[in-house]
């Protein structure tokens, strides 16, 4: 039975034992990081080997490829594209095109290796005095904007055949510590969260796959971060926002969560995530989440399902006038 669950693989090919583990275990899917892209054809073979792991050539690849500095396809092999703040700060209609350009342009290059669904965009509203983990990931510092941006987005994704993931629910703008490092705890009043943080998300609450915070909001859950929060995913994330897509927890191996890894996977699950992450790769920690969950659920099997039902095989695309029209934009504001 699949379990809900998205696993990293250590290198550039996959070893016999994580063949092994993958065969039992039957993740959902995987997640890419630049340890495991070197070159287009060594990146095919990859995805096909971690489908044929799972026996389903439809299991779902993710790759975290915002633009800037979270990409982990890069060049020589591939285009680097602009940070979101690099477009964003184009102003108005031209942010709108250019993200939705960029967009396109990154669902061509995933396209062509396979992998189906981007960690993007970031609809996180970052604030003054903030940890710069989001910075200029940002796609600007007003909810509306945001949302606006970050729908360009996924219509460009979508465009090019990938589902695009929305980050980080309900909110990680006024996370005070990086949450790869520590748990960032924020104290805002729910009312101001609900009317900046959580705004661009319910904005987008259509999009077909979200992924949590780890972020500890007082006013909301004094003890749990959302990612092990049945609170804020009950009454935030699902009801107030209005989600009711895929929902991915953030990687269950950042400090920000405590515990051993295993209880970790069990309590996003209970508390109503649809997946759990995991990415680093270490095969015995994946053994034990594996071993620590049960099969998917069948409303996250019908989420996963519905989203699919979404992505659609691209059109006609002329790549090269779409990098001219992007680099006309961005020349232009310079």
């Amino acid at each position: 039975m699949t379990k809900p669950v998205i696993f990293g693989c250590e290198g550039s090919t996959l070893s016999a034992g994580e063949r092994q583990v993958f065969r039992d275990a039957d993740p959902l899917g995987f997640i890419l990081f630049a340890r495991n892209c070197e070159a287009p054809p060594q990146i095919t073979r990859l995805v096909a080997e971690l489908r044929e792991s799972v026996g389903r050539a439809d299991a779902p690849v993710l790759i975290d490829q915002e633009g800037g500095r979270v990409a982990r396809l890069k060049p020589p092999h591939f285009a680097a594209y602009p940070a979101a703040a690099e477009i964003a700060a184009l102003g108005g209609l031209r942010a709108r095109e250019a993200a939705w350009l960029a967009a396109r342009l990154i669902a061509d290059d995933l396209g062509q290796l396979g992998i189906t669904v981007d960690c993007a965009p970031v609809l996180d509203v970052p604030v003054s005095g903030a940890d710069p983990v989001i910075g200029d990931r940002a796609w600007g510092n007003e909810p509306r904007i945001v949302a606006e941006n970050g729908l360009a987005v996924c219509d460009g994704l979508m465009a090019g055949g990938v589902l695009p993931v929305i980050k980080h629910i309900p909110g990680h703008g006024r996370a005070n510590v990086d949450s790869h490092r520590a748990l960032p705890v924020v104290e805002t009043p729910h009312e101001t969260l609900d009317s900046t943080d959580f705004a661009p998300f319910r904005a987008l609450c259509g999009m077909p796959w979200a992924m949590t915070a780890h972020v500890l909001y007082t006013t909301i859950d004094p003890d749990r971060p959302a990612t092990l929060s049945s609170r804020v995913i009950a009454d935030v994330i699902r009801a107030g926002i209005g989600f009711d897509g895929v929902l991915l927890c953030d990687d269950l191996s950042m400090a920000a969560l405590g515990g051993k890894i295993e209880t970790r996977a069990r309590d996003a699950l209970q508390a109503g995530c649809d997946l759990v992450l995991h990415c680093n790769g270490i095969l015995d920690e994946m053994v034990a989440i594996a071993g620590a969950i049960g099969p998917m659920s069948e409303i996250a099997r019908r989420r996963v399902a519905a989203g699919e039902a979404r992505r659609h095989a691209p059109g006609a695309f002329d790549r090269y006038g779409t990098e001219r029209a992007l680099a006309a934009l961005l020349a232009r504001h310079g």
